[in-house]
C-alpha cells in the first residue's frame, strides 16, 4: 500500500485539554500538543503550530530529531528508546522506517475514512483516530490507535502484523508521548508487601529514568503512575504530565530526556524472549498507554483517571453511578484457616446487626486447605472443614439480606494438590525436569493451556451456579518466577495475562452483577487493565490506619475511592503489631469502600456501638464519596493530612483530617479547605464518633460556649462539648483556614461541609 503524503493536522479538545496530532507527508503520527486547551484553531493556525513547534537544527548536523513520533524511530533521526523494535530470524528488520498509508477517524460512534489527497485539518472533541503505518519492505504492518476520552484522559496502543513470508519476532512495543522541557521533576512509586505505593521524587536529568516490572503480575513496588512536572509540583500546584501502562503482566515506564532538547514519558509490555514472535499474518498489540495533563496539580490528573473509571458501563457491577458500595464484612484476620460453622454463623448474625451488607469466607473452605501448604487448584467444598458443604452459610448469609462472598486463587496451584498429582504438566516451569522456586509452598498454573483454563473455569462457574455468590476475592500470592510452559520452556507471562483477562470476562458475562475482586498479596496487581473487569482492588493486606494513611492517599492517584477496599481493622494491627482507637482505624477507612476485618465476637458493647456509628456514616456519605471530586491539602507541616471528597455542585464535603505522626510545631496552623466554592457559605461540623482522642486541644471555634477574645490558655483541655456548627464563608475556609486543635498522633476526625444556599 502507497505511503499517504496528504497534509493533516487534527487537533481533538476535551476537558481543558487539547491534543494536535499531525502526520504531513505520510511520516509517522506525532503530537505538536499535548496539554491545556489551545482553544479553537483554524487551518492557518495549525500550519503556524507546525512551524513553532519544529526544532532548529545545528549547521554542525542533524543532532535534533526531525520528527518525534508517537512510536519513535530511528529513521526520524530519533536517538533515544525506539517505539518498535524486532528482527527477523536472519538478522534482517531490525530498523522499521514506518509510514502512514490510511487515517480514519471515530467521532460519537460514527467512523469515518480521511480522504487521500487532500489536506486536512480536522478540529473536534473527544475522539478516536486509527492510522495505518507500514514499512512494505520489511513486511510490517502497524495499526496506531490515538485516542483523547472524555475525562481529558489520552491512550494510545499500536498493533503490530507481520505482513512478510518469515516469522518476525516484536522485542519492543512502547509508544511515548511528548512533553516540554518545563517539565523537570519526576514521581513514581516504589513499596512493598504491606508497604504498597511508597512516592518517590527525583529531579528529571538527560538520560532514561526506566522503571521495569519483570514479576508477571503488577507489583507492589510498580511504578504506578510516572508523573513528570514542573518543579515541586503538588496536590494543587504545578504543570504535570503522567502516564500508566495499563497491563497486568510484565511492563514498563519510562521517562527519556535527550541532549537535543527534546523529552517523553512512554511505557508497554515487556515481552520476554520469544513472546514477540510472529508468524506470517500473525499480530501483538501492546496495552493502552494511558496520559494524563493537569495545570494545576497531582488531584486534576486523579480526577480524570476517577471519572473514566467511572464512565465505565458497569461500575461497581451495576450501571453507573453504583454508589451503593455494600459494607463487606471479610472474615480472614478473624478465623484464618479454622473454618467452623457455627463461629462463623455467629459472625454473620453480629455483622446483619451492625448493617454489614456483605459478608466473604476467605482461604481455607476447599480440598486439603487447613493451612497454606496444600489444596491450591482443588476447587471443591472439602467435606473436612465444610461436612454440610457451603450452603448453610450462604443461607445464613443470604437470609440477612447480606450477600455472600468467596475467595479464590484460580490462578495458583500448591505442588501438594490432586490437581498437581494428576496434571503436573500444568505448573509453569523452565522445563520437564525444572521446577521454579516456591513462594509461599505454590506454583503458579498455567492458563495458556486450554485444558488447564478450561479447568479452572468450569470449576468456579460450578460454584457460582450451585451457590448465590455475589462476589469474589481473588487473590494471587506470588510473582510469576520462571514463568514458562514447562513441555517447551517456552515464556508464557504475556499469554498467560490474557488468558486472565479472558477467564474474568468469561465467568461475568456467564454471571450478570458478579462482582470481583483484584488482590494480589494485598495490593500487588492495580492497573487499568484489571481494572477494566475487576470491581474493586484490594490496597493491601496491611490494614495498620496509619499504614494506610499512605497507601490510600497515594492509591487513588489512580483508582476512585469506590473501588478501594478500606476496611477497619482490629485494636492491634495483625501486620504491624500497633494499636489503634477504633475512631482512628475507622476515620482512615471511611473515604475507601468500607469493610471490616475484625473478629467481632470479640469486640466489646461500647465497640460494636461506635462501629454500628461508622457504618450509619458510611451510607449516609456514600453517594458524596463515590461520585465526588477527590481534594488533598498540601501543608507545610506534613504531620497532619487533610484529604476530602467534594460534591462536582460544590454543595457538599466530607473532609478527614489526620495526625500521621507527632509535628514539629503544635498547633500547626489553619486547617484549610480545599476545593470549596469562595462565593458560597458553608455549615461546618466537626465529627468525633465515639470517644474523644486523647491528648486534644480544641481551638475556641469548635468548642461549644467558647469566647474567642477572652478564651483562656487551656480551657480546651478535657472533652469539651463541640460546637453543632458553625457558618463560615467559603472563601475563609479556602483562603484563611479554621485553627488547628492540638491533635496526639494518630489520631483523626472529620468535618462535614454543606453549602447553606444556591451556587450565586
Amino acid at each position: 500500500m502507497p505511503t499517504d503524503p496528504t497534509t493533516r493536522r487534527l487537533h481533538l479538545r476535551v476537558a481543558g485539554v487539547s491534543l494536535v496530532l499531525d502526520t504531513t507527508g505520510g511520516r509517522v503520527p506525532a503530537i505538536l500538543h499535548w496539554g491545556a486547551d489551545l482553544g479553537p484553531l483554524t487551518g492557518t493556525d495549525l500550519a503556524t503550530l507546525l512551524a513553532a513547534v519544529t526544532p532548529a537544527i545545528s549547521s554542525n548536523g542533524p543532532d535534533v530529531p526531525l520528527r518525534t513520533g508517537i512510536l519513535p524511530q530511528s529513521a526520524d533521526g530519533w536517538l533515544g528508546r525506539p517505539g518498535l523494535t524486532g528482527s527477523r530470524d536472519d538478522g534482517s528488520g531490525t530498523a522499521p522506517r514506518l509510514t502512514v498509508t490510511g487515517v480514519r477517524i471515530t467521532e460519537q460512534g460514527t467512523e469515518r475514512t480521511l480522504p487521500a489527497g487532500e489536506g486536512t485539518d480536522l478540529e473536534t472533541g473527544p475522539a478516536l483516530v486509527m492510522l495505518d503505518l507500514a514499512d512494505e519492505l520489511l513486511g510490517l504492518a502497524v495499526r496506531l490507535d490515538v485516542e483523547l476520552l472524555p475525562s481529558g484522559l489520552v491512550r494510545v496502543r499500536a498493533e503490530v502484523t507481520n505482513t512478510g513470508e518469515t516469522a518476525y519476532t516484536v522485542h519492543q512495543l512502547t509508544p511515548a508521548l511528548p512533553v516540554p522541557l518545563d517539565a523537570d521533576e519526576l514521581l513514581d512509586f516504589g513499596g512493598r508487601w504491606t508497604k504498597e505505593r511508597t512516592p518517590q521524587r527525583r529531579a528529571m536529568v538527560t538520560g532514561t529514568h526506566l522503571r521495569e516490572n519483570r514479576r508477571g503480575r503488577t507489583g507492589a513496588d510498580a511504578a504506578h503512575l510516572l508523573h513528570l512536572g514542573t518543579s515541586g509540583f503538588d496536590f494543587a500546584t504545578g504543570e504535570i504530565w503522567a502516564v500508566h501502562t495499563a497491563f497486568s503482566g510484565n511492563h514498563t515506564h519510562h521517562a527519556e530526556r535527550l541532549s537535543a532538547g527534546v523529552q517523553v514519558i512512554g511505557g508497554g509490555e515487556l515481552l520476554l524472549p520469544g513472546e514477540g514472535r510472529l508468524a506470517p499474518g500473525a499480530a501483538i498489540a501492546s496495552p493502552w498507554l494511558y496520559g494524563a495533563h493537569s495545570a494545576a496539580g497531582l488531584d486534576t490528573i486523579a480526577r480524570r483517571f476517577h471519572a473514566h473509571l467511572r464512565d465505565r458501563e458497569t461500575h461497581g457491577g451495576l450501571p453507573y453511578p453504583g454508589t451503593d458500595r455494600p459494607v463487606t464484612l471479610n472474615v480472614w484476620e478473624a478465623v484464618y484457616f479454622d473454618h467452623d460453622l457455627s463461629v462463623l454463623s455467629e459472625l454473620a448474625d453480629r455483622a446483619a446487626e451492625l448493617g454489614v451488607e456483605r459478608f466473604v469466607l476467605d482461604d481455607g473452605w476447599f480440598g486439603s486447605r487447613r493451612d497454606d501448604t496444600s489444596g491450591l487448584g482443588d476447587w471443591t467444598v472439602s467435606e473436612e472443614a465444610w461436612p454440610g458443604g457451603l450452603a448453610p452459610l450462604v443461607e445464613r448469609v443470604t437470609g440477612h439480606g447480606m450477600q455472600f462472598g468467596l475467595w479464590f486463587e484460580p490462578e495458583m496451584i500448591n505442588e501438594d494438590s490432586d490437581l498437581a498429582r494428576a496434571h503436573p504438566e500444568w505448573i509453569m516451569a523452565p522445563g520437564p525436569d525444572r521446577m521454579p522456586l516456591p513462594a509461599r509452598h505454590q506454583q503458579v498454573l498455567n492458563l495458556t493451556i486450554p485444558e488447564a483454563w478450561q479447568h479452572v473455569h468450569d470449576a468456579i462457574d460450578a460454584l457460582l451456579t450451585e451457590h448465590d455468590i455475589a462476589y469474589i476475592k481473588w487473590d494471587h500470592n506470588r510473582d510469576l518466577v520462571e514463568a514458562a510452559t514447562r513441555a517447551t520452556g517456552a515464556a508464557a507471562v504475556h499469554e498467560q495475562t490474557l488468558a486472565v483477562y479472558r477467564l474474568w470476562d468469561s465467568l461475568k458475562a456467564a454471571h450478570p452483577g458478579l462482582e470481583i475482586e483484584s488482590c494480589s498479596s494485598g495490593g500487588a496487581r492495580v492497573d487499568l487493565g484489571i481494572l477494566e473487569r475487576a470491581d474493586r482492588i484490594w490496597v493491601s493486606d496491611c490494614i495498620d490506619p496509619l499504614e494506610r494513611a499512605t497507601m490510600n492517599r497515594w492509591t487513588s492517584q489512580l483508582v476512585p475511592l469506590e473501588l478501594m477496599g478500606s476496611h477497619i481493622a482490629s485494636g492491634g494491627s495483625h501486620t504491624t503489631g500497633r494499636l489503634h482507637s477504633l475512631s482512628f482505624r475507622a476515620a482512615s477507612a471511611i473515604l475507601g469502600h468500607l469493610g471490616i476485618e475484625w473478629d467481632l465476637r470479640r469486640a466489646t458493647e461500647e465497640e460494636l456501638a461506635e462501629l454500628r456509628t461508622w457504618i450509619a456514616l458510611y451510607k449516609e456519605q456514600r453517594e458524596l464519596l463515590f461520585t465526588g471530586d477527590l481534594v488533598r491539602a498540601d501543608r507545610g507541616q506534613d504531620a497532619v493530612w487533610i484529604t476530602g471528597v467534594l460534591s462536582p455542585e460544590r454543595d457538599r464535603a466530607l473532609y478527614t483530617v489526620t495526625a500521621v505522626g507527632t509535628p514539629d510545631i503544635a498547633p500547626v496552623g489553619a486547617l484549610r479547605l480545599p476545593g470549596l466554592d469562595p462565593r458560597r457559605r458553608y455549615r461546618v461540623r466537626p465529627l468525633v464518633l465515639g470517644p474523644q482522642p486523647t491528648g486534644y486541644v480544641w481551638p475556641a471555634w469548635a468548642r461549644e460556649g467558647a469566647d474567642p477574645a477572652t478564651d483562656a490558655k487551656g480551657a480546651g483541655y478535657g472533652p469539651p462539648a463541640l460546637v453543632d456548627h458553625l457558618d463560615v464563608p467559603g472563601a475563609v475556609l479556602l483562603r484563611t483556614g479554621l485553627a488547628a486543635p492540638v491533635m496526639a498522633p494518630e489520631t483523626a476526625f472529620l468535618l462535614e461541609v454543606t453549602a447553606l444556599a444556591d451556587r450565586p
